[in-house]
C-alpha cells in the first residue's frame, strides 16, 4: 500500500511542478486565446486534431469550443474535431495511410485563415506534421500544443506551446489543463450562457 502511495504522491508532485512552470508561458497561452477570439470573431473555422490520449484532448477541446465558451452578445465558434468521424478515418488508413486521416480532411474543410490546432505529446507524429505543412500552403494558422523537446512544432506552428516534461501522461493532463484555462479565459472576458453550479 505504501509503495502505491509513493507512486501517486510522485505523479502528483511532478504534474504540479509542470503546471507552476506553465506560468512562464502566460504570454504565449494569452496569444493562443487571442487568436481564437479573433477567429471566432471573424466567422473563420478552427480544425482541431491529434493522436491517442491526444485525440481525446482534440475532442474534448472542440466540445468546449462549441458549448462552454459560448458568451451572451458574441459569435459562437465554428469548431470541428478531425479525430470524430471514425468512417472517414478508417478510410483513408485503409485505401491510403494513417498518414493522411487528418490532411485529407483539410482538404475538404480548410480555407485561408482558417485556424489549425494539434496536441502531441512528441511532436513528432508524421499525420500531424502532414497536415501542418498543407495548413501552412493555404493560408491557415497552425498552433501546437506539445512537450519534450517539442519536435517538428516550433518550426511550423505560428505559436508553440511546449510542455516542460519528457512524461507522455504529465503532457497530456497539462495539454487539457491548458484547453481548460483558455475556455475559462473567454467566459471571463464575456458573459457565459452556460454556468456550472
Amino acid at each position: 500500500m505504501q509503495k502505491i502511495k509513493d507512486h501517486v504522491n510522485l505523479f502528483l508532485e511532478n504534474q504540479s511542478i509542470c503546471i507552476e512552470k506553465l506560468s512562464a508561458q502566460t504570454e504565449i497561452i494569452s496569444k493562443i486565446t487571442n487568436l481564437l477570439i479573433k477567429t471566432r470573431d471573424q466567422g473563420k473555422s478552427i480544425y482541431v486534431m491529434g493522436n491517442g490520449g491526444s485525440g481525446s484532448t482534440a475532442s474534448h477541446f472542440v466540445s468546449d469550443l462549441l458549448k462552454t465558451a459560448i458568451t451572451k452578445g458574441d459569435k459562437r465558434f465554428s469548431a470541428i474535431s478531425l479525430v470524430d468521424n471514425t468512417p472517414v478515418i478508417l478510410a483513408w488508413s485503409n485505401d491510403s495511410s494513417y498518414e493522411e486521416i487528418f490532411v485529407e480532411q483539410l482538404h475538404n474543410l480548410l480555407s485561408k485563415g482558417d485556424v489549425v490546432i494539434a496536441f502531441s505529446g512528441s511532436g513528432k507524429s508524421k499525420n500531424i506534421i502532414k497536415a501542418f505543412k498543407f495548413a501552412k500552403k493555404k493560408g491557415a494558422y497552425c498552433i501546437g500544443f506539445t512537450g519534450m523537446n517539442g519536435g517538428s512544432f516550433p518550426k511550423l506552428s505560428d505559436i508553440c506551446c511546449i510542455v516542460n516534461s519528457d512524461d507522455m501522461l504529465i503532457i497530456e493532463s497539462a495539454h487539457l489543463a491548458l484547453c481548460h484555462c483558455i475556455i475559462t479565459t473567454i467566459r471571463k472576458l464575456g458573459k457565459p450562457i452556460f454556468r456550472y453550479e
